[in-house]
């Protein structure tokens, strides 16, 4: 992509994931090129996302990157839209504490798998070194892991205030928060027991 024409775009870029805005587009038949979708895609984030960044970033204190991945791991855990706020809240809280994110979507990333409720993550899948691995690595991992929509972008601004630190999904797409580490795996117990019982 030509710098001038998207100077905002970070020239380090490995590419594109998180900048391409997720959205429906009407293309003409004639001459459609991978370049022009490309564009179009990246001048709705210009037009939708950016200025959300430029208005909020003081509250976050986020580069543009860690705004982008921070909100597309957000994007990728939420199933139900409610929940995107208190998700990204979770996540917040525990980059101020300094825990690591522990997010399963990173570690499907890193492998280029996705796990399905018939076969979850393995604790094998888990401890497997990737810099998208937010289980090993401290932090956001390098890049975004999807295209964060217009809901995870405002809710990766301006996270949900919790003392919640950990989550679990239950099989309807809701999550179960937990405070303490012996309540979400609990949680995660009791969700797993649900789960065979009506197998």
């Amino acid at each position: 992509m030509p710098k001038d024409k998207y100077p905002w775009l970070p020239s380090d870029l490995p590419h594109l994931e998180g900048f391409l805005y997720p959205n429906t587009y009407q293309l003409s038949n004639d001459r459609v090129t991978p370049q022009i979708i490309i564009e179009q895609m990246l001048k709705e984030f210009e037009q939708k996302a950016l200025p959300l960044y430029q208005k909020g970033q003081q509250s976050m204190q986020l580069s543009l990157v860690e705004w982008v991945t921070f909100a597309s791991i957000v994007e990728k855990e939420a199933v139900v839209s409610k929940e995107r706020p208190l998700i990204a809240g979770v996540f917040a809280e525990r980059l101020r504490r300094g825990m690591r994110l522990e997010s399963d979507p990173t570690v499907e990333y890193g492998l280029g798998i996705r796990q399905t409720a018939d076969q979850p993550l393995t604790y094998a899948q888990v401890g497997i070194e990737s810099p998208y691995n937010t289980y090993l690595n401290p932090g956001l991992p390098p890049t975004a892991i999807a295209s964060p929509g217009l809901a995870s972008l405002r809710a990766s601004l301006d996270p949900e205030k919790t003392d919640f630190l950990f989550f679990v999904a239950r099989y309807d797409g809701t999550h179960k928060f937990s405070k303490t580490l012996k309540e979400h795996e609990a949680a995660r117990d009791s969700i797993r027991r649900e789960r065979k019982s009506q197998q």
